[in-house]
């Protein structure tokens, strides 16, 4: 056992990597890369051992404030012990050999990532054994049912609390903040809690971030949705389902998301959140999650079993997904046409309001606003009066934001234009290559990085027209963005004569 001081390092760690320098290593049973049990008075946490020549000094132990899980003082004295092996390695093992686990052992590995037993590894053994094997139906209900009840859950005075949830992959998916004000403006209750960017250039609360605080608890929440009806956090912040944000650090930079996952993910957020209803939005088309419509009626028929087995009831709608929503991508650059199209909804992108208004009419006539086959002129009558912009402003104003419009939000300093180099039309635009370069400028850490699209499918080009402007607050991550833009081509363009062939 090692007994050292606490040392808190300024560094992004590997989560619950602990410090220490090599002379206290020396003639122990102790080496770099085992796990390891930190005791304190305030609790105890496991950690994967790293030794150093200089970081830390002889009796000292460097871990990293920002991800340690109990409560710790600088200086304060705590014991350093071999920690047991995670029973959940034996389960996850079995998953990869494809076999089906049991409740129990699906408990387990859930319980064990919560209390962060698991190291990034095994958990992304875990995470990759999924994608590669699935899981079935009990499986996927035993672990959503896990993770809701390993973390907070909301309850509610009134009903029905109503629900919306992409599963992503399209670039510029910002409906929320036009559908959520649309309908908290119905007096429909409706707590939004969102993620982070998973494989995206940024998620629902990167772009939410730009305008309020979206690190709101389950207290924060409950004032802002009984004042205005509905908000626009991000759920990891208010320990629901604390897994899945745990299982999301492992899954952005392998960028996939198994579906195993994604379902659990989903549902396990709406028990915890405490909602009777959800409409899940499942984007369909090249580039994205889901390829085609058969794919998106089998992931509809799951989401669907799986809500019935919960006591939810669950809509799913099929979008089109084949590239990006309106022509913002990047948190700023999101967040700007969003309240552009709050503002002044019919000169906004028609995808944009297409797609909110689409999702907004089917929450209205769930919530009873809204007659059957009547939703979507509700929503639109909601929108134009101005009253979704009034909640929205509501909303950010109970968040800690203020009133915006959408000409104050800044975004990157530095910038590109990336021109046609022929005449012709634009014959598709890929939501993967798009996000990539708005990722390799920036986003969704540098906020005020991105993509805006000057010219969609369809759009006729003349040489030398602008297709799209990359931002970016870095030079360098800048002109990293327009290299890869160059080599990779994620707007194209055709003249109307594509081939020419002759006889032999």
């Amino acid at each position: 056992m090692l007994f050292l001081k606490v040392k808190f390092l300024d560094l992004d760690l590997e989560t619950n990597a602990v410090i220490v320098n090599e002379e206290d290593l020396k003639g122990t049973a102790y080496y770099p890369h085992d796990r390891v049990l930190i005791e304190s008075s305030g609790g105890s946490f496991v950690g994967t051992l790293y030794s150093t020549k200089t970081m830390v000094n002889p009796g000292e132990v460097g871990v990293s404030k920002a991800v340690i899980p109990i409560p710790l003082n600088e200086g304060e004295e705590v014991r350093i012990r071999h920690a047991q092996k995670p029973a959940s390695l034996n389960y996850i093992k079995k998953k990869m050999d494809g076999q089906i686990l049991k409740p129990h052992e699906i408990h387990t590995i859930v319980d064990e990532i919560v209390s962060r037993k698991l190291s990034n590894i095994e958990l992304s053994a875990f995470v990759v054994s999924t994608y590669v094997n699935g899981m079935e139906t009990n499986e996927i209900v035993e672990m959503t049912k896990r993770m809701a009840e390993t973390g907070e859950t909301l309850e509610w005075d009134k009903s029905p609390v109503v629900d919306v949830h992409s599963i992503g992959g399209v670039p510029g998916n910002k409906y929320a903040l036009l559908t959520i004000p649309i309908v908290a403006s119905a007096g429909i209750t409706i707590p939004k809690t969102s993620s982070r960017a998973i494989t995206s250039a940024a998620g629902t609360a990167d772009v939410v971030e730009v305008l309020a605080n979206v690190n709101l608890d389950a207290e924060e929440i409950k004032r802002v949705v009984k004042t205005t009806n509905g908000c626009l956090v991000w759920g990891g912040a208010v320990n629901l389902a604390p897994a899945d944000d745990i299982i999301i650090n492992v899954e952005r930079p392998l960028a996939i998301d198994p579906k195993p996952q994604l379902l659990a993910s989903v549902m396990a957020k709406k028990i915890a959140t405490g909602i009777n209803y959800t409409v899940i939005d499942i984007p369909i088309g090249y580039g994205v999650k889901i390829k085609n419509e058969k794919e998106g009626n089998q992931l509809a028929r799951k989401f669907i079993e799986l809500g019935d087995l919960l006591g939810i009831r669950v809509e799913c709608v099929l979008t089109y997904g084949g590239q990006p929503i309106g022509r913002a991508i990047g948190p700023a650059l999101e967040a700007r046409e969003a309240l552009m199209a709050l503002n002044d909804p019919k000169s906004a992108p028609k995808s944009l309001i297409e797609k909110s208004l689409s999702l907004a009419g089917v929450l209205l006539e769930l919530g009873g606003a809204a007659q059957p086959g009547k939703g979507n002129e509700v929503a639109w009558e909601i929108l134009t009066s101005g009253k979704a912009l009034e909640k929205f402003n509501e909303i950010i104003t109970e968040q800690g934001g203020e009133e915006t419009k959408p000409d104050e939000i800044e975004i990157g300093e530095y910038s590109a234009e990336i021109t046609s180099s022929k005449y012709g039309y634009v014959t598709g635009v890929s939501n993967k290559l798009i996000t990539n370069i708005a990722k390799e400028a920036g986003a969704p850490k540098d906020k005020k990085a991105g993509v805006l699209l000057h010219a969609k499918t369809g759009n006729k080009v003349e040489k030398g027209d602008a297709l799209y402007t990359i931002y970016s607050s870095s030079e360098e991550r800048l002109n990293a963005a327009v290299n890869l833009a160059r080599r990779t081509y994620p707007v194209r363009v055709e003249g109307m004569l594509l081939k020419r062939i002759s006889r032999f």
